[in-house]
């Protein structure tokens, strides 16, 4: 049975950040890298809108502010040094109805808790910066980008790969099993042994904690976000990424317009319930997943509470005209025929027994075993100190044996 120090189950751009966190660290280390899908980044990456967060929304002191605001300046730093095209294009949050001026000014002083570079602009000002957006006020947030977080997570695998790791694509998990040296773990494609193990499964992420025997504090509920993009004629309606003040008790930021990296204009995404853990359209059902939801309780409590925000998420899903309505509350010239739909993604979201959506990033400790139990937007941009964090947290007694690089 090969053996190694350490083995990462989940090949999204977590996973292989902390795998690259590894190698540099420890240049010796035996590390192994399992995916199940046949490409790096098939799911929650590979289905983003590529937006590089600037930490604004998130509460002061969390991991995702710390990390957010960290991760920013990492990815752009990442993608110089790699030749990744990138684009810190700015972004504007815009109110459009008065009852949202004082959430805005909410916004404002938590972006400038989080030390982020964020002003409030009138509407002549927001006219200037982008002149086909309707609001009354915004926020101004210069250091949100754009990238493309496959080529960044294709990337990190290649600098894996160059200093010895072992990345195996298409293979399955099908056990663990906890032993007093370390993890005993049994693929379609063969048995291993690791050491340590590191859970980076997102979708599946308490389904592997489980197997290894911790107990965790919240089930991952799949929430699938769709979107349309602008035809071609209508993308220079959209000059930056622009953002409607989010209902601070709704845990969904709402309908957006994203300029992508390629130059193309995503307009979304809502948020619904998805049927399968990676179901990206109502016709992708499986049983077991839904009903796994619908039997548990937190699930139950969060509908009730947001009851009448999800009904609008599923009729935004269910008629385009709806749809389009909330696009046109910051860009009124939007019109149905203007956008075409543009898939969608499933956000893995730990919901707690309490109905409570987890929001912030989540570790548990396990035996031999780490596991990142929530790691939903912004991920993506924080994928870097996400690494390094998940290496701080390995016991000494696990790294002592390795050789630090000096």
């Amino acid at each position: 049975m090969t053996s190694y120090d350490f083995t990462i189950i989940g090949g999204g751009i977590v996973g292989l950040s902390v795998a690259m966190a590894l190698t540099e660290r420890y240049p010796s280390t035996r590390l192994l890298v399992i995916e199940k899908e046949s490409s790096w980044a098939a799911h929650q990456t590979g289905h983003n809108s590529g937006v590089i967060h600037s930490g604004v929304y998130y509460k002061p002191g969390s991991l995702k502010a710390r990390f957010a605001r960290e991760g920013n300046q990492a990815v752009v730093d990442f993608c110089q040094r790699h030749n990744i095209a990138y684009d810190i294009c700015g972004k504007v949050i815009v109110a459009t109805e008065s009852h949202e001026l004082p959430l805005l000014d909410n916004l404002l002083l938590r972006g400038q808790a989080n030390g982020i570079p964020v002003e409030r602009i009138g509407a002549e000002q927001l006219h200037d910066i982008e002149p086909h957006v309707r609001g009354l006020a915004a926020l101004r947030v210069p250091t949100a980008g754009i990238v493309h977080y496959g080529q960044m997570a294709a990337a990190y695998a290649r600098i894996v790969a160059e200093r010895g790791g072992d990345l195996q694509l298409g293979t399955r998990v099908l056990n663990l099993a906890t032993t007093p040296e370390g993890m005993a773990i049994e693929t379609d494609k063969g048995s291993f042994f690791s050491r340590y193990l590191v859970n980076c499964a997102g979708l599946f992420s308490d389904r592997v904690a489980q197997s290894c025997g911790l107990k965790t504090e919240a089930k991952i509920v799949p929430f699938r976000g769709e979107y349309y993009t602008l035809i071609p004629e209508k993308q220079h309606l959209c000059k930056h990424l622009i953002y409607p003040v989010p209902n601070p008790d709704f845990p969904f930021l709402g309908v957006h317009f994203t300029r992508m990296i390629d130059g193309s204009v995503h307009a979304g995404p809502n948020a619904v319930l998805a049927l399968s853990r990676e179901g990206y359209s109502w016709g992708q059902i499986n049983l077991g997943d839904t009903a796994e939801v619908l039997s548990y309780g937190g699930f139950w409590k969060l509908a009730a509470r947001h009851a009448d925000e999800g009904v609008k998420e599923m009729v935004r899903s269910l008629s385009k005209a709806a749809f389009v309505r909330s696009l046109q509350k910051l860009i009124p010239e939007v019109r149905p025929e203007d956008v075409v739909p543009a898939g969608s993604g499933v956000r893995a979201q730990a919901l707690t027994q309490a109905g409570k959506l987890v929001d912030d990033f989540l570790f548990a400790t396990g035996t031999n075993s780490l596991h990142v139990l929530n790691a939903p937007s912004p991920a993506a941009t924080a994928s870097i100190p996400i690494g390094k964090a998940v290496i701080e947290r390995i016991p000494e007694s696990v790294t002592s044996q390795l050789t630090l690089k000096r």
